[in-house]
This record gives C-alpha cells, sequence and structure tokens, in this order.
C-alpha cells in the first residue's frame, strides 16, 4: 500500500504545517535539545509531538430553576423522612434537621450550579421543609394518639395540626430551623462552586 502525501503548495488557512508531509507512522520522535524546547513558546506545537485540539475549558454557570426544581424536591422529600423521625420518636432531633439543609442544599448546588441566589433560595426551602416535616410528625403523633388515619389529621384538620405545632414550639424548635437554614445555604454555595 502505498500512503498518499497532502500536495505541496502555501500554507491553508495560515497553519503553518499545513504544507508538510506526513510524519512516517512507527517512528518514535525526533528529540529535540533541551535550549530548542525552552525557545518555544507555551502552546506553541512542537516537531516531532503529536498535537490534539484542546477546548477551553467552560466556566461552570448557574441554572437557577434547575436548581430551584432540586431544592422543593430534596424539601419536600427530606421533608416526609423528618416528619417520620418527629412521628415515630415523637422528637424533634437535630440531626435530621440538619439533614433537611443538607439534602436541599446539596441538590440545588449540583444541579443549579454557580447561582447567586441559589443558597438564598435554599435557605427558604429548608425552613419551609423543616416547618412541613414539624406538622407530619405533629400530624402522625396526633393520629396515634386519637387512632385515626393521618390523611384525616393531615388534610381535615390542618388547623388543628398546626395549633398543636404552635403550643409544642419551644426555642429549640426555632433553632432547628436556623441549623436547617445554614447548613442548606452553606452547602448550596460549595456545592455550586464545585462543579
Amino acid at each position: 500500500m502505498s500512503q498518499s502525501t497532502p500536495p505541496s503548495g502555501p500554507p491553508v488557512d495560515n497553519n503553518p504545517y499545513a504544507g508538510e508531509p506526513a510524519a512516517p507512522t512507527g517512528q518514535p520522535p525526533v528529540p529535540q535539545p533541551a535550549d530548542a524546547q525552552q525557545a518555544a513558546p507555551q502552546g506553541v506545537p512542537q516537531p516531532g509531538f503529536p498535537v490534539a485540539p484542546v477546548a477551553p475549558a467552560a466556566p461552570a454557570r448557574g441554572n437557577f430553576a434547575l436548581g430551584l426544581v432540586a431544592a422543593i424536591g430534596a424539601g419536600v422529600v427530606s421533608a416526609i423522612l423528618y416528619g417520620l423521625i418527629i412521628g415515630l420518636t415523637k422528637h424533634e432531633i437535630g440531626y435530621a434537621a440538619i439533614g433537611v439543609g443538607f439534602l436541599v442544599g446539596i441538590a440545588a448546588g449540583r444541579v443549579g450550579g454557580r447561582s447567586q441566589t441559589l443558597p438564598v433560595v435554599s435557605v427558604i426551602v429548608s425552613v419551609a421543609a423543616v416547618y412541613l416535616g414539624q406538622l407530619v410528625g405533629e400530624a402522625m403523633i396526633i393520629a396515634k394518639h386519637y387512632d385515626v388515619g393521618f390523611n384525616e389529621v393531615f388534610f381535615d384538620h390542618f388547623s388543628v395540626v398546626q395549633d398543636s405545632w404552635k403550643a409544642d414550639a419551644d426555642p429549640m424548635t426555632f433553632l432547628f430551623f436556623a441549623i436547617a437554614a445554614y447548613v442548606a445555604f452553606q452547602g448550596t454555595r460549595k456545592a455550586g462552586h464545585g462543579q
């Protein structure tokens, strides 16, 4: 088999290497003296070494809409889990509130990327998720106490659930809001900048 060689002539599109014949295959590259390699500016292809095009890394961009959807989805899931923990243990657990903030923050940051407003949105979503989780827990406790269904208590007597939550709220309840908000804010920032 014979290899075709490119036609000789002027460089194509200002490419100084376009008119040169192709290097023979199977041959090792020709070593260059150390001073010749140092003289070439960085980024300029050196003879004897293959050159592959390298695209610059695209900057991480934020996608606020996807980050918002991910935060809300994580907030709903974590609120249900937090409510189940409260309903089963009959206690608010600080680690669970940290988990709510963490899940909301990581979801918003990973999916939304770098965004100036996503950390603030994740704070709001995490506080709402903790509140919803506490209401779910209250409804579970009330439903067990009166031996009725959860759906009946939560959906038909929601005002009773809220009144019960207000009566049971103490400084620790609001501390859990603050913890979840802080963790969500920091988690969103770190996950968004880690992309």
